[in-house]
């Protein structure tokens, strides 16, 4: 099994693999044309994202600056919107489902490194995909660590680090995150997340 198998099959592997390497300089490049691309121009801007990301449906949009590791490990749902300054590190799969919101600043990582520090030294590491429901708001500055799974109708509030499953029709929040209450609880007020 080469390095990339053992990545896309979710077992821990050895970084710097060729394979993944050119994959990576791809994306990069792409990544750097989406972001120095004049933000009028969003015929070019849609070209260079279906070519960075090609499982996206319709009605996407992304602001720059925008950052993924690989980008064809990104599934976007219809009417997925990220604010300034998102980073996908997408090593592992990240699924976003319809109506999703992301804020700026926000990270989703599936990257985790052993805690031996021989072994991490050595480069040893492994992926976890990131799934998100439908009509997902993520605050500001949110942190995505690996494995998560986050319901529909959740929303994650500003700065919060979600490091564990997050069930639908939540509202969670904080360093770590957790849910405070249920969506239906707030009626039609507005949260300043």
């Amino acid at each position: 099994m080469t390095e990339k198998e053992k990545a896309l099959a979710g077992l821990e592997f050895m970084r710097g693999g060729m394979e993944l390497k050119i994959q990576r300089d791809h994306a990069e490049a792409l990544c750097f044309e989406l972001n120095n691309t004049y933000p009028k121009d969003t015929e070019k801007r849609e070209e260079i994202l279906r070519k960075l990301i090609k499982d996206a449906k319709e009605g996407c949009y992304i602001k720059s600056p925008f950052i993924c590791e690989y980008g064809e490990y990104i599934s976007l749902g219809r009417n997925f919107f990220a604010n300034y300054n998102c980073k996908l590190m997408d090593g592992g799969k990240i699924t976003f489902g319809d109506d999703v919101m992301v804020g700026p600043d926000c990270t989703f990582v599936t990257a985790e490194h052993p805690i031996d520090p021989v072994r991490r030294h050595d480069g040893y590491m492994r992926f976890k995909p990131i799934t998100v429901g439908n009509n997902v708001w993520f605050g500001a500055g949110v942190l995505v660590c690996p494995g998560v799974t986050i319901g529909d109708n959740c929303v994650i509030g500003a700065g919060s680090v979600v490091i564990n499953d997050i069930p639908a029709n939540s509202v969670a929040v904080g360093n770590p995150c957790r849910v405070v209450r249920n969506v239906s609880e707030y009626g039609s007020d507005c949260l300043m997340l």
